[in-house]
């Protein structure tokens, strides 16, 4: 009988594949044979339409929300940039913390049935914020769109590896991650054209795309599923929540409300004691939010820390590059659409190179030359920038330097954070690093809505120079994370005492 293991979700027996073992295109892995219903085998090709049109809207969602920001600030008058900055932080917050029990919900419900939930929920919540009247109802239409988002997202990656099999578990993930960069590229232009009509068109873009994937979803994709798997803390969640949101307010709101004052030094206290919580709980239930024998993991680990630090710089960048184009150089939404669009243009067309790179070479020394890359890009804008436009000399060449370090970066932290897991916590370990990356971006734009405050003329060059440092330091901080990362990332399985019909039946030690 084969050894059971014991981890976060309890005993049970977990095979894994030899790292030899090759799946036909067509056929179902080795790996996920026993995650299939009714042996069904995934289509690769249609499997990957259906999913990435998910990760492509979602993705999309937050590029094109980021360029309508400056329409949507002034449809609402009277609101201030910190207020208006819950339109984005909200929804990253709800997401990041619905990230894992949404992908452990999956694990046991099925892929499938998360996935096609997930896409239903984000096409009703988009049509919501396309109707919101007021500010308030906006965020709450994005925090339920964020219930969706992350429904799809680490079912999205669940999905599409089994399909592909372990054989080209790098390319999946390029591709998964090129796609993501396709809609960051597409995002800028395409929401600058929106907004020509009205913001609210950034999100009714999404209905007729989602509607179609929905249909073709229910016929084509095949279950996968871990029965055994148990649900996730949802208390963990809350207190996740509680912890990032009260961070990110503290932040926000500490230059106005004063750094020493009851109110910020109340919500840090608030911050770290909800963030100890969740520590202590997910040390000691059994099927925490952040599972201790995952992250246990030493490339696991450092590979999500390393996502929230990078991602911290890159929320601050996304946002603020639409603001110093329209605010400081006083350009067009259309136009600063079109400015900002070669820079992510760049990282879609490095990530999936990235992937098969970081698979050769290791994920370690493609991500820091990402990191180094992203950061040598904000040094040259601090030196370079100015309140006289120049877009080709000054900006254009930091910002397509910025997009070859994200699409290096992307591919490689995802594989870190993912290959070492077997295959039935794919979902789960997905969410895990999605769920950083998602604190991460809150984090950054916090940030930089206390740097910038309400800076106008020179003294926004000013903020927006500090705003750049902070990407430099959160480039070399993530850098340096990915140095204590293993050249190689791959599960080691243990041989196990097995029947003789099941000679090639492993598991993942723990912490290995």
């Amino acid at each position: 009988m084969t050894k059971p293991t014991t981890g976060a979700s309890g005993p049970r027996a977990t095979s894994v594949a030899p790292a030899t073992s090759v799946a036909p295109a067509t056929s179902v892995a080795p790996e996920t044979r026993g995650l299939l219903e009714k042996g069904q085998a995934p289509h690769p090709a249609l499997t990957a339409l259906v999913v990435l049109t998910g990760v492509f809207l979602s993705s999309l969602d937050l590029f094109i929300v980021n360029i309508a920001f400056p329409n949507i600030s002034r449809s609402f008058h009277g609101e201030s940039l910190r207020s208006m900055s819950w339109v984005l932080s909200a929804y990253t917050i709800v997401f990041a913390s619905l990230l894992v029990p949404a992908g452990r919900w999956a694990d046991r419900a099925g892929r499938k049935k998360a996935f096609l939930l997930g896409l239903g929920i984000f096409t009703v919540s988009s049509a919501l914020c396309a109707l919101a009247p007021s500010l308030g109802l906006l965020v709450a239409a994005r925090i339920l769109q964020a219930g969706g988002g992350a429904l799809m997202l680490p079912t999205s990656l669940g999905l599409l590896l089994p399909a592909f099999g372990p054989a080209r578990k790098g390319a999946a993930i390029g591709l998964w991650s090129a796609v993501g960069g396709a809609a960051a590229a597409f995002g800028p232009p395409i929401g600058g054209l929106l907004v020509q009509a009205s913001w609210r068109w950034v999100f009714l873009v999404n209905l007729p795309f989602s509607l179609i994937a929905l249909v073709v979803g229910v016929r084509v994709l095949r279950e996968v599923k871990d029965p055994e798997a148990h649900p996730a803390d949802l208390l963990g969640a809350v207190l996740l929540s509680i912890s990032v949101a009260s961070l990110a307010a503290a932040i926000v709101e500490g230059s106005t409300w004063g750094w020493t004052s009851a109110a910020i030094l109340g919500a840090f206290a608030v911050s770290i004691l909800s963030g100890a919580a969740l520590v202590v709980r997910s040390l000691h239930h059994p099927n925490p939010i952040i599972e201790p024998a995952v992250i246990r993991h030493r490339a696991v680990a450092l590979a999500d820390a390393g996502s929230v630090v990078f991602f911290a710089g890159f929320g601050a960048m996304v946002l603020g590059g639409v603001l110093f184009l329209t605010g400081v150089w006083h350009e067009s939404v259309l136009t600063a659409g079109f400015m900002i669009a070669p820079g992510p243009l760049m990282a879609a067309l490095w990530a999936f190179p990235g992937g098969l790179l970081g698979g050769r070479f290791g994920h370690r020394a493609v991500g820091s030359v990402g990191c180094l890359l992203f950061a040598a890009a904000a040094l040259w804008w601090i030196a370079r920038m100015g309140v006289t436009p120049d877009y080709v000399g000054a900006y254009l060449p930091g910002s397509l330097v910025i997009g070859i370090g994200v699409g290096l970066m992307l591919p490689s932290l995802g594989g870190a954070a993912t290959a070492p897991l077997p295959p039935e916590r794919f979902a789960t370990g997905s969410a895990l690093f999605a769920m950083c990356r998602q604190i991460g971006l809150a984090l950054g734009v916090s940030c930089l809505v206390a740097v910038l405050a309400t800076s106008t003329g020179a003294a926004a060059l000013h903020a927006f120079r500090h705003a750049w440092i902070f990407m430099v330091v959160c480039g070399l901080a993530s850098g340096l994370i990915l140095q204590g990362i293993p050249r190689q990332v791959r599960a080691r399985p243990k041989l196990l005492a097995v029947p003789a019909e099941q000679p090639e039946t492993y598991r993942l030690a723990a912490g290995e």
